[in-house]
């Protein structure tokens, strides 16, 4: 697939790129707004020409609220929607050259693995239903093996009793049948094991994948069933017929032009002027990836990957830091700044009720499955909205996280004994509510020790 055809694929406008993300996560707007205007420049840069498309840049985002508001979840959201090579980092765990720990170049690299991984599996849909009839013969060979060539003047296509074992193999007869097949066997790790972590991570990368290049590929005999052989002989083929030159290729184009990086944590590598100690080390790393997020080219195993045209989504709760605090430089490369709102009661019950994958929703289907079935009353939804706003209140706020404990806090006892309840219906009441919570909302020294 071509940029082109990855540009008509991705064709989306903002309001239905919202939309989208409007069944997911439960209010947000302006930051929803904003990632929207971003993926829509970036389609549209791609319909200009060439002198022109290199000369526009992304406008990369940061984001600013407190945890557990969506920050995270509307940027895996939008990689989703856009098929787009996403990677989602942590800017703490990163450290300045010259220190022990991942450089932030290690990114890109990552990136590039998750974008070929992508491409590859693309390909491997596609190629399925050709390697399919590759498989047949194969499996025919194993169950008939053929004749010597100079035994035999007639074809094996039009061997009577092969085509009699094909059609048995298509109704489905045989798979249970026993075959010996040969497969190859992953190389054992003692030598890997023994080599040194260098300090570089794309050079260890690259030492590894050369030696285990230069090991033999082993194979062994194994018996298994018609049915799993065809699983290990599809998986083959498939692998045969894909060119991982045009792989690697179209992933490096697509990390180069389309791929997205969240920063997160972003506030813990911001420092207040004037301190010193560790946070020289914080600038240290925003200095290392002020290259990245500005244009510079990243070497790997694909080959070299040009940043300039990845868009950088940034987040972070900024509690005792603010944008302020970066270094200038990193704060020009990321011009658009969203504020996300803290969540009210109101929306905890939207994020209980109205998203795809509510909570509710969740807790209903899995225990479904024990056969018991659970109502949640209309005031049961208010009541489970209000505990989890008093707890955030009285205790530390982590935002719609709290919906998490407190449901399974709820349900605690509904689930332990599911196995027991089967064919009933639980009916979630506010009596039923504070009789689980009545304790925690007691004790408010208690309610720290609780997520």
């Amino acid at each position: 697939m071509n940029m082109e055809e990855f540009a008509k694929e991705t064709n989306q406008t903002p309001k239905e790129i919202v939309s989208s993300l409007d069944r997911y996560i439960v209010g947000q707007h302006e930051a929803k707004k904003a990632v929207a205007i971003a993926l829509r420049n970036r389609w549209r840069r791609l319909q200009l020409g060439d002198d022109l498309r290199d000369e526009i840049l992304p406008k990369n985002i940061i984001m600013i609220g407190p945890t557990g508001v969506g920050k995270t979840e509307i940027a895996r959201r939008i990689a989703r929607l856009v098929s787009a090579p996403f990677i989602k980092v942590e800017a703490s765990k990163f450290t300045e050259v010259g220190y022990v720990g991942r450089d932030v170049e290690s990114i890109i690299r990552d990136l590039a693995d998750y974008s070929v991984n992508m491409v590859r599996q693309e390909l491997m849909a596609r190629k399925q239903e050709q390697a399919e009839a590759m498989v047949e013969e194969r499996l025919l060979d194993l169950l008939l093996p053929p004749v010597n060539k100079e035994d035999s003047e007639e074809p094996q296509q039009t061997n009577p009793t092969r085509e009699k074992f094909r059609e048995k193999m298509r109704s489905g007869v045989l798979e249970d049948k026993m075959v010996e097949l040969k497969v190859a066997e992953k190389a054992s790790g003692p030598v890997m094991e023994l080599m040194p972590i260098s300090m570089n991570d794309n050079m260890d990368m690259n030492i590894r994948d050369m030696l285990s290049n230069m090991m033999p590929k082993k194979q062994k005999q194994r018996r298994v069933s018609i049915a799993d052989a065809r699983g290990i002989l599809q998986q083959e083929e498939v692998g045969k017929l894909i060119d991982m030159e045009e792989v690697t290729r179209e992933a490096v184009n697509r990390v180069e032009q389309n791929g997205i990086v969240f920063l997160d944590e972003v506030d813990k590598i911001a420092s207040r002027r004037g301190q010193h100690g560790p946070d020289v080390s914080r600038e240290g790393v925003q200095r290392d990836l002020l290259p990245i997020v500005e244009g510079s080219t990243v070497n790997t195993k694909y080959g070299a990957i040009r940043t300039e045209h990845i868009l950088f989504i940034a987040a972070g709760a900024f509690h005792l830091s603010k944008p302020s605090d970066m270094i200038p430089e990193m704060q020009g490369r990321f011009p658009i700044r969203v504020e996300l709102e803290s969540l009210s009661q109101e929306d905890f019950v939207r994020i209980l009720t109205e998203p795809k994958n509510a909570l509710i929703v969740q807790y209903t289907e899995l225990l479904k499955t024990e056969k018991v079935t659970i109502e949640f009353t209309e005031e049961a939804v208010q009541e489970i909205a209000n505990v989890s706003c008093k707890i955030n209140e009285d205790s530390e706020n982590i935002g719609a996280r709290r919906l998490h404990t407190v449901m399974e806090q709820l349900l605690e006892e509904v689930s332990f004994e599911a196995s027991e309840l089967e064919g009933q219906t639980v009916t979630i009441t506010p009596e039923y509510i504070h009789g689980r919570l009545s304790n925690l909302m007691k004790n408010q020294d208690l309610s720290r020790y609780i997520l």
